[in-house]
């Protein structure tokens, strides 16, 4: 299983999907918002995989509004497909 791992370190939000991007492999086309990230998670990754974010109080410290909106969307994903999980560790 694939797994992408997040950390504390992103700046923004658009680090944050950079990351996934590079990670799992997004089309060179995606777009970096979280609309663009919702759609290519759910129809165009393969699964099975997972995205694990550690440090996540640091991260949503950091990060604030984005840090939930990202989540609540990761969330979302993991009760929508049995191939995918997300975990805050």
């Amino acid at each position: 299983m694939r797994t992408a791992i997040l950390d504390a370190g992103a700046a923004d939000r658009r680090a944050v999907v950079a990351s996934l991007a590079a990670q799992l492999g997004f089309p060179a086309d995606a777009a970096p918002n979280l609309d663009a990230l919702w759609d290519v998670l759910r129809t165009d990754t393969p699964g099975p995989f997972a995205v694990v974010w550690r440090d996540h109080a640091r991260a949503r410290a950091a990060l604030g509004e984005d840090f939930d909106r990202i989540s609540a969307l990761l969330a979302d994903l993991a009760a929508e497909r049995d191939d995918f999980s997300f975990t805050l560790a």
